[in-house]
């Protein structure tokens, strides 16, 4: 869902729209489901992969604070910082300022050792709010700026905010910032007509040497499933492979059987298969609707990443 936004109702809509059937779908989830070992349906920790010996390095595990939004108000915010650190989380994705300012909540974050190196922020409409977007963003020491979340069955929508991204990425490179695409399902799902989808246009129309791709794992592999895919983690693979935008971040996050989030390594998704393809550069953990507790659902993920080998 990420950062309040109903990525489940889109898909649903895209998918009736463009009338996938549930024998199209069901063929999918089965692809994905005869990929699940022991451990991928918590048998067994998922803590190794005969795919190589390489780690996850711990700099690189950050996590979206959206998953842990039920804790974050009052005195929360601080405990919730605190217990991160505590965890090993060095980065957070910032879904919002939780009442501070960007120098405030800087100065928190800075007395734990954690850096907020990216955050989830929609395309301003106008120059101000540019600028301010900016501005927080440097003040907070971040390297992305993310747009979460777009949507409508209109092409002409897509190719607007394309450009209009173009436009906001060039003013965040001027100022040292990396500017990027968080995707949901229905990016691949709705037809905007003659086949095409706003994802083909986003591929086709952002700048890649301006705009990378925040990819969401659990999303590309749902819209691998929503598509009929024979492999709905290949689907992910391909999608990252075959954009011209580089893909510097993923949203780790997993997808059981039914289709629900869960918490890292009680899931589907073989995720050592995805990052021995292609490592990004932050490996962000999320869970929109946390098991158990959001804090365990921050633990198991950093602990997941920093144990899973590909």
């Amino acid at each position: 869902m990420c950062f309040g936004f109903n990525g489940s109702a889109a898909l649903k809509r895209s998918l009736e729209q463009k009338e996938v059937g549930r024998r199209g779908f069901l063929a999918g989830a089965a692809a994905l489901g005869a990929t699940v070992g022991l451990a991928g349906i918590g048998m067994a920790p998922a803590t190794a992969s005969p795919l190589g010996r390489r780690a996850v390095p711990a700099g690189q595990i950050s996590i979206q604070l959206y998953t842990l939004r039920s804790i974050m108000n009052g005195a929360g915010v601080d405990q919730t910082f605190k217990a991160l650190a505590d965890y090993g989380y060095t980065k957070v994705e910032l879904a919002g300022f939780y009442g501070r300012s960007a120098k405030d909540l800087r100065a928190t974050l800075d007395s734990l050792g954690i850096t907020p190196s990216s955050s989830h922020t929609g395309i301003t409409d106008s120059a101000a709010a540019l600028d301010a977007k900016l501005s927080d963003a440097l003040t907070l020491g971040q390297k992305y700026i993310n747009v979460p979340y777009l949507v409508s069955s209109n092409g002409d929508d897509w190719r607007r905010w394309a450009d209009q991204m173009n436009v906001e990425a060039a003013a965040a490179a001027e100022a040292g910032l990396k500017y990027g695409y968080h995707n949901h399902a229905h990016e691949f799902t709705t037809d905007l007509g003659d086949g095409q989808t706003p994802w083909d246009i986003f591929t086709s129309r952002l700048d890649p040497r301006l705009v990378h791709l925040e990819v969401d794992l659990y999303w590309a592999v749902t819209a691998g499933v929503g598509v009929g895919a024979t492999d709905p983690i290949q689907f992910a693979i391909d999608t990252i492979a075959q954009a011209p935008q580089q893909t510097l971040q993923y949203h780790v996050k997993d997808r059981d059987l039914a289709g629900d989030f869960a918490d890292l390594g009680t899931g589907a998704i073989d995720f050592s298969r995805i990052f021995a393809a292609h490592r990004p550069k932050e490996f962000i953990v999320e869970n929109d609707s946390p098991d158990v507790t959001p804090l365990q659902t921050a633990e198991v993920g950093y602990n997941y990443l920093r144990n899973a080998r590909f």
